[in-house]
């Protein structure tokens, strides 16, 4: 019989001792393991079994039978999605909201965090930060109600205050020239939501060497040459993987906004993909086809995250997947 030399059943005995360090690593971490089992649970009752209704965007479904005994139309939904019209008018509202939104919800709490970051005085950044994040927790009906307050032609303080200065002779009736609303709509999500945006960026801000700070001020960097080579580098990482994510979500940006500050005068402008869903769908009791169009919208989320990371990993050599 052939003897194996130390070398040669090296590999076998490690082989052989790897199952050994899993389970003394899933024992060592049980509780972890324990504590996780209940958002799981959750996971699967509120994001996996919703799945299940998917079935609904390939049947002409009529409440009231189960699910597998509805008639089967195969892809007449998706059909009669790409045929209308109407679908390629929300299209272009919500793809216009999105790439605006995408926009300035990064520059903006970009441009804030990093001059919150440069602040010195406790008391005063800590009193800034307050202020700019309590927008976030007013709810949109609020917020509607004192948009529309604000740009309204009967003592509104924006036509007030342009009357004022004399660079308008009337009041603008904003609110209701449709060519105003994607602005208004990303001015307003701005207002609300810069100061909670610019929270992960302030922590990722927090992660960075003091040190690297101190080496560029001894070679006579300034406030804002640290800035620009040691600061938005330090948070490049950070800042990709929430462009990455929010590529993803383009075509889902809700409905709370342009329902509430749209009207009749403004809805070639203000209907976007869900509300189009909600009304043609669920509004006219039409499920499979508010079904596929729920379907569409997450295919479209899944490929552009997956374009948008693959175009990072090829440019980087990284990757957030």
């Amino acid at each position: 019989m052939k003897t194996l030399t130390a070398e040669q059943s090296l590999p076998a005995v490690l082989k052989n001792k790897k199952p050994n360090r899993f389970w003394k690593k899933m024992i060592d971490q049980r509780y972890l393991y324990f504590m996780s089992i209940p958002f799981i649970i959750w996971l699967f009752i509120f994001s996996y079994l919703p799945v299940w209704g998917w079935l609904m965007a390939f049947q002409k479904y009529k409440p009231g039978k189960a699910i597998l005994s509805q008639k089967w139309v195969g892809l007449e939904n998706f059909r009669v999605l790409f045929a209308d019209d109407t679908f390629y008018l929300v299209m272009r509202n919500t793809l216009a909201m999105s790439l605006m939104g995408l926009a300035v919800g990064f520059t903006v709490p970009i441009i804030f965090a990093l001059l919150m970051n440069e602040l010195r005085g406790q008391f005063f950044k800590r009193s800034v930060q307050t202020i700019s994040y309590l927008p976030h927790f007013v709810s949109w009906v609020v917020v509607a109600g004192l948009v529309s307050k604000m740009l309204s032609t009967d003592g509104g303080a924006i036509n007030e205050l342009l009357v004022y200065l004399h660079i308008i002779n009337e009041p603008i009736q904003f609110m209701a020239k449709g060519n105003w609303f994607w602005m208004i709509v990303t001015a307003s999500d701005m207002w609300k939501e810069t100061g909670w945006n610019s929270i992960i960026f302030l922590s990722a801000m927090a992660g960075i060497d003091p040190e690297q700070y101190e080496a560029a001020t001894v070679d006579g960097a300034g406030r804002f040459g640290r800035m620009w080579h040691i600061t938005l580098p330090g948070i490049r990482p950070t800042f990709m993987v929430m462009l990455i994510l929010s590529i993803g979500n383009l075509i889902s940006i809700g409905f709370e906004k342009q329902f509430l500050l749209g009207n009749p005068l403004v809805t070639d402008y203000s209907r976007v993909l869900e509300l189009y869903a909600l009304t043609y769908g669920i509004g006219m009791s039409r499920y499979s086809f508010g079904t596929a169009i729920g379907i569409f919208n997450s295919v479209v989320a899944i490929f552009l995250v997956l374009t948008a990371n693959g175009i990072y990993k090829r440019v980087t050599k990284e990757s957030i997947i």
